[in-house]
């Protein structure tokens, strides 16, 4: 998860999904997860104070200060590193993957964070200008 001033992702030269200020979020759900996992992370993360209040704090979250969220998926994230090719053999079936990544964007959503997303297993070129650079690693197994 990244805090940004402007972020958007484009499959085929076209933009498809852009969200600013606010979050762009990388996911790619793992194998064991499911809908509840995905809504409880989409619940943390607009919840989160990551965001500077008045005082120069991170007091503030992507719901108080009225930003949104592009929500990209990655299964490189599940990148086994043993050897020298990574493996992602850890990450959701595609099918699975792609459901819990739908229903993530949906729970943020009714987290009341505006999200809009990217193609899954679309090749997308992704822009952004991190704010900060704040950038948060969440795994849900970690809780």
């Amino acid at each position: 998860m990244q805090r940004i001033t402007h972020a958007e992702v484009a499959v085929a030269g076209e933009v498809v999904g852009r969200s600013g200020p606010g979050l762009m979020i990388l996911i790619c759900a793992m194998q064991g997860d499911d809908e509840a996992v995905a809504a409880k992370l989409a619940a943390k993360i607009a919840k989160m104070r990551i965001f500077k209040d008045d005082q120069d704090k991170m007091n503030l979250s992507v719901r108080d200060i009225g930003g949104s969220a592009l929500v990209i998926s990655q299964f490189t994230l599940a990148a086994d590193l043993r050897g020298n090719r990574p493996g992602f053999s850890t990450a959701s079936p595609p099918e699975e993957g792609k459901r819990l990544y739908e229903h993530f964007a949906t729970s943020l959503t009714r987290e009341g964070v505006p999200t809009e997303t990217g193609i899954f297993g679309a090749d997308m070129a992704v822009s952004l200008t991190n704010d900060g650079p704040v950038t948060i690693w969440i795994d849900s197994a970690a809780g």
